[in-house]
C-alpha cells in the first residue's frame, strides 16, 4: 500500500489513518479491550496513523492509545491535539486556549498519558481568537526544537491563519472535516494547503457514520450518543440527509461496494495529499473501511458523485450553534 506524505518536512503515514475518538466516548459505550484489538488489527492491515486528542474523554483516549501501542511504538505515527478546554463529564462545555504556557502544559500531559518521549504530529485543535497565532505556533515550535514533537499541525484553521502560522514554523498537516456531505475545505482551504505545502487530514470522512447507510432512524442512536445533539441528525434534516445517502448508496450498489467504502474512496481520490481518518472501535468496520483503498474511481464515477453530493447539499450545520464559531478561524 503506497503511503502518503503530509507536508514537506518528512512526515509519511498510511493511506488511511484511524480516528480513535469514538473508542472512549461520544458514540456509545466504551469497550477498551475491543478498541485495543482494533488498533492492533489496524497495524496488521498496514494502517499506522492513529489520531487522538487530550479532550477526548477527556484524557482517557490518550491513555487508551498509550496502552495499545506499548511494545509497538516505533511502528505507529501518533497524532494528538491540544487547545479545547473541557471539564470532565461536561461534553457541551468547552473553551479554547492557545496560550504558550498552556501549549507546553498540554504537551507534557499528552506525552505522559501516551507513554511516549515524542509526539509525531501535534495539532492545535482549535484556533484561539484571543491569542496571536504567532505566539501559539512559536510555543509549538519550541517543542519541536526540544525533541518533544516531530511535526506540527492545525485543525479547522482558516487560510489566512494557516499562512501566518507557516511564516513562524512549517505546518505539516491541516485537519478539518471533509466528506461527501461536508465539502467546506474546497472553499479555499485545500487550495491554500497545496500552495503552502501542507498535507490535509480529513476527519469524519463518513459523516460521523451517516454516509455508511447504517443509521436509518434517529432512534438508532444510543441515548448518550453525541450525534443526537448535531443538527444534521435532527428533525427534517435527518430525512433530507437520508435522501443524500440513498443517492450515494445507489452508485455504490452499481459498483458492488459498500456506501462507506465509496465515500472513503471519494475522499482519497481528492489528492495524494489527502488522508482520511475514519473512526471506529470495531474490527469489522475497520476492515471494511480499509478495503476502500482498493477502489479506483473513474472520472465518470467522480462526476456522478459530485452531482449526487454537490457542495452545500447536507441539511443542517455540522455542529451545534455554540461550536460553529470555533471553525475556520
Amino acid at each position: 500500500m503506497t503511503p502518503r506524505r503530509l507536508g514537506n518536512q518528512g512526515l509519511v503515514v498510511s493511506r488511511q489513518g484511524l480516528g480513535c475518538m469514538g473508542m472512549s466516548e461520544f458514540y456509545g459505550p466504551r469497550d477498551d479491550a475491543q478498541s485495543i484489538d482494533t488498533i492492533h488489527r489496524a497495524l496488521e492491515l498496514g494502517c499506522n496513523f492513529l489520531d487522538t486528542a487530550d479532550m477526548y474523554g477527556p484524557y482517557i483516549n490518550e491513555e487508551l492509545v498509550g496502552r495499545a501501542i506499548q511494545g509497538k511504538r516505533d511502528r505507529f505515527v501518533i497524532a494528538t491535539k491540544f487547545g479545547i478546554l473541557r471539564p470532565p463529564g461536561q461534553a457541551m462545555v468547552r473553551g479554547i486556549s492557545g496560550k504558550p504556557a498552556y501549549v507546553r502544559e498540554s504537551c507534557e500531559g499528552s506525552l505522559r498519558r501516551l507513554g511516549v518521549e515524542t509526539i509525531d504530529l501535534y495539532y492545535q485543535h482549535r484556533v484561539d481568537a484571543d491569542t496571536p497565532i504567532e505566539d501559539t505556533i512559536g510555543a509549538m515550535a519550541d517543542l519541536v526544537r526540544e525533541g518533544k514533537v516531530r511535526f506540527l499541525g492545525m485543525s479547522e484553521a482558516a487560510p489566512a491563519t494557516l499562512r501566518r502560522a507557516c511564516a513562524v514554523h512549517p505546518i505539516s498537516a491541516l485537519q478539518s472535516e471533509y466528506s461527501l456531505w461536508t465539502r467546506d475545505p474546497e472553499d479555499g482551504v485545500l487550495e491554500t494547503c497545496r500552495e503552502l505545502g501542507v498535507g490535509f487530514v480529513a476527519y469524519s470522512p463518513l459523516g460521523r457514520g451517516f454516509l455508511s447507510g447504517e443509521i436509518k432512524r434517529f432512534e438508532d442512536l444510543a441515548a448518550d450518543d453525541y450525534r443526537r445533539f448535531q443538527p444534521r441528525f435532527q428533525g427534517e434534516n435527518f430525512q433530507k440527509n437520508l435522501d443524500l445517502v440513498a443517492r450515494v448508496r445507489a452508485i455504490a450498489d452499481e459498483k458492488g461496494v459498500a456506501a462507506s467504502q465509496l465515500a472513503l474512496a471519494w475522499v482519497m481520490a481528492q489528492g495524494d495529499d489527502v488522508v482520511p481518518i475514519p473512526g471506529t472501535k470495531r474490527r469489522n468496520y475497520l476492515e471494511t473501511n480499509w478495503a476502500a483503498n482498493e477502489i479506483r474511481l473513474t472520472a465518470s464515477d467522480l462526476a456522478r458523485l459530485d452531482a449526487a453530493a454537490p457542495r452545500g447539499i447536507a441539511a443542517g450545520e455540522r455542529y451545534p450553534a455554540a461550536f460553529m464559531g470555533a471553525l475556520n478561524r
